[in-house]
């Protein structure tokens, strides 16, 4: 006999696919949507198709949008010569928190991770060379993560794009503001030492 009807475990199963979200939680969160009144759930599925059905990459920077191109890259006050390439559309979020950059974005849709069969075609980065090459951009900030997978593919679009004639930088990594030293970890503290700056 299975442990719940067969809707709750297929919502389970379903809500386990979600990143973050373990068996636990998705037990917890499957027993919270079967409360919820009616009009609440119809509100959350509609919200979900809508997402499906509005959103579609930008035909430029390959953002998430209503409309293409996307609000960066039709805003005129944007430093065209700056290209920040990200990862994913949500690394735009925090650098536009910082409100120090007015340059404008390209995204790639993950990171070069051969042991996971994701190679050059399979991101956004044959657009980005065309990009550089349709001339204009100065600079290119690469601010992927700082992972064995985020550095392979900085390391990996500096390559391809220095021999263009753009200057390639990569965002600073390090010690974070407001932590003490003590608890910082030996390969952050590395990437600190050696990104040092006058002062």
């Amino acid at each position: 006999m299975p442990e719940y009807a067969k809707p709750m475990s297929r919502l389970i199963d379903e809500l386990k696919r979600l990143p973050g979200v373990g068996p636990k939680s998705a037990q917890r969160i499957a027993f919270h949507l079967l409360k919820l009144e009616d009009a609440d759930s119809e509100r959350l599925a509609a919200a979900i198709r809508e997402l499906k059905q509005s959103i579609r990459l930008c035909e430029v920077c390959h953002n998430i949008t209503e409309s293409s191109p996307c609000g960066y890259c039709a805003d005129a006050s944007r430093d065209s010569r700056l290209l920040c390439v990200v990862e994913e559309p949500a690394g735009i979020v925090p650098i536009e928190k910082t409100g120090h950059y007015r340059g404008r974005y390209h995204v790639l849709h993950g990171v070069l991770s051969p042991l996971h069969g994701v190679g050059p075609e399979q991101l956004r980065i044959e657009s980005l060379l065309e990009r550089v090459r349709a001339g204009g951009i100065e600079e290119v900030i690469v601010a992927t993560n700082p992972t064995v997978e985020g550095e392979a593919t900085a390391v990996y679009l500096s390559k391809l794009l220095k021999p263009l004639g753009v200057s390639v930088t990569r965002i600073a990594m390090g010690v974070p503001v407001g932590s003490e030293l003590e608890y910082v970890d030996a390969a952050t503290m590395a990437r600190a030492m050696d990104g040092r700056k006058a002062i």
